[in-house]
């Protein structure tokens, strides 16, 4: 099998909503800027990278049950009362569409109950045995990277237009941490953004020195269990009042990669004859114009010349 690229799927269409202006829309005025942004850049991306496979990884939870049992902070902030994830009325209409587009298109849509799309995308990355392209916009998702195995993160740097990759190196040139201690450094500095306090006072440049101290959360741990010095001045005592945090966290993020995904999963670029015929339909009412165009010159080619 070749390449594998792996789509953080809503990543990506919540770019391409706040990328393009909703005046976007269909005939009947339904928003379509996701859609039409979020099928150009796959479009670019299979064009410029020529995966062999790709998988459009999707939120079946966005906030599993056992991340909220630990943190119950996580993703608290964007919560609505009922439990669904806050979302722009202009986007939520769009969701379904896209997958509905990407059924069509015969592509591999992954996803399991209690689970995140950033949980899928990690255990298909353990699972290959080939190099591994992660697309996102989502730094979490660096903890991925893994020089040896070929594994890297395309990361939209601003909006969907300048896509980067990331490797070890690069974590480690912007961060100043091993390439691969991504996720212990995130656990130190946390993520507002998803709720993710980290610990009070450490800042990130205090957490990277840690790192590069310590190596990892475990061994940070056992250092203040034994009394070791090597804290820089003032961040034990806030390490010590973060032991509760330090002793959970972990288990929010880092990525779980033992989901139990179908072991048929492959991903063959489209991975079933796309229904072209639906496509058009779909195209005619939606108004997608050149972008679904684009789209099926690159995603169902391989299917066309067999």
């Amino acid at each position: 099998m070749g390449s594998l690229m792996l789509l953080d799927t809503a990543s990506l269409y919540y770019r391409a909503f706040y990328g393009m202006p909703e005046t976007v829309t269909a005939p009947d005025g339904t928003p379509v800027n996701a859609i039409r942004g979020l099928l150009d850049t796959i479009a670019r991306l299979v064009r410029d990278r020529a995966p062999d496979r790709l998988v459009a990884c999707l939120d079946a939870d966005w906030r599993p049950a056992f991340r909220v049992a630990v943190l119950p902070s996580y993703k608290a902030h964007r919560a609505e009362p009922d439990g669904t994830e806050q979302t722009p009325p202009g986007l939520a209409v769009q969701i379904p569409l896209i997958t509905q587009v990407l059924t069509a298109a015969g592509i591999t849509l992954a996803e399991h109950a209690g689970y995140e799309a950033d949980d899928v995308i990690a255990t298909l990355a353990a699972r290959a045995g080939t190099p591994v392209d992660v697309v996102t916009g989502d730094r979490d998702l660096f903890q991925l990277v893994d020089d040896d195995r070929q594994v890297r993160v395309i990361y939209t740097v601003r909006g969907l237009s300048n896509m980067e990759p990331v490797t070890e190196e690069e974590v480690a040139k912007k961060y100043d941490i091993p390439g691969k201690a991504y996720a212990d450094f995130a656990v130190l500095r946390g993520d507002p953004s998803d709720g993710l306090p980290g610990v009070p006072g450490i800042g990130e440049k205090s957490a990277a020195a840690l790192i590069r101290t310590f190596g990892s959360i475990d061994a940070l741990k056992d250092a203040l269990d034994r009394g070791h010095g090597g804290f820089p001045p003032g961040t034990r005592k806030k390490l010590e009042a973060a032991r509760g945090y330090l002793d959970v966290a972990p288990e929010v993020v880092i990525t779980a990669r033992g989901v139990p995904l179908p072991d048929d999963i492959d991903g063959t670029l489209p991975a079933r004859p796309p229904d072209q015929e639906l496509l058009t339909e779909i195209g005619a009412t939606l108004g997608l114009g050149s972008s679904l165009t684009r789209f099926r010159a690159a995603v169902t080619a391989p299917a066309t010349q067999q």
